[in-house]
């Protein structure tokens, strides 16, 4: 049967950044799918948070305090997932941060900033969870990028994000190349515009700035965080064994024009 392809039961799923966003959505799914889950976020309490909803559906659930851009931390979060669970079936790479400032006026410590979550931590995370994948011989990494990295918003000012996430989508090949004789596929999700996080508050006040995006968005509206849940598991499920090195584009038809 083709449903049992994308049953997760029996499995364990850590998501970075899973305790709020779009993470912990991605979470939810995984979880609703039967996977246990692990989240390492740097914001303990969120990951407490989220780690407890997620709970409540049956599955097994870890919370770990990790600063993604700490290589101590992720290798220390690692050892711990191995240690309560024995192995990690998927990772989806989700940690990341945005900063809306003009490159000219951009400080060299705000460019590190992102830089160093959005690429850096997606690389350490990958590389320390990888390591364990290829002992075994199979696994499924998912790396959170973003439309962002195939084309240049407006009318906002992002370089250092969308840098970061064109950086993620080219990782994401690269590792998937090296990796696919293990039987370790790594691919990656491309979000556009969606009602989550600061992003929603944008959207709740409107104005010339959403104006932009929704008419430059077939769809004519933003994609809500559920949306993504359908994608994560299919990419994280048996259901995609013959996916690798692919960018997956959610985002209403934002960048077919």
């Amino acid at each position: 049967m083709v449903l049992d392809k994308f049953n997760l039961e029996g499995s364990v799923s850590i998501v970075t950044g899973g305790g709020q966003g779009l993470g912990k959505y991605m979470a939810l799914g995984l979880a609703e799918a039967g996977s246990a889950i692990v989240i390492p976020d740097i914001n303990l309490e969120k990951a407490e948070e989220s780690a407890g909803e997620i709970k409540a559906l049956g599955v097994d659930t870890l919370a770990v305090r990790t600063d993604v851009t700490k290589k101590k931390d992720v290798e220390a979060m690692v050892e711990e997932v191995i240690h309560r669970f024995g192995k990690i079936d998927v990772l989806i790479n989700n940690a990341g941060i945005c900063k809306h400032i003009k490159a000219e006026e951009m400080d060299y410590e705000d460019w590190l900033a992102v830089m160093d979550v959005n690429l850096n931590g997606v690389f350490l995370v990958a590389q320390a969870v990888g390591r364990r994948m290829i002992e075994r011989r199979r696994g499924s990494i998912i790396n959170i990028s973003s439309m962002s990295g195939i084309i240049v918003n407006t009318p906002q000012t992002q370089s250092a994000y969308s840098a970061s996430k064109a950086g993620v989508i080219l990782l994401t090949k690269c590792l998937a190349s090296e990796w696919a004789e293990y039987n370790v596929r790594v691919n990656t999700i491309a979000p556009g515009y969606m009602r989550i996080g600061v992003a929603r508050d944008f959207f709740a006040a409107g104005g010339d700035m959403v104006d932009k995006w929704l008419s430059m968005t077939p769809i004519g509206r933003p994609g809500e965080p559920e949306e993504l849940q359908g994608i994560a598991l299919y990419l994280a499920s048996e259901a995609s064994s013959f996916a690798t090195g692919g960018v997956f584009v959610i985002d209403g038809g934002y960048t077919s024009w």
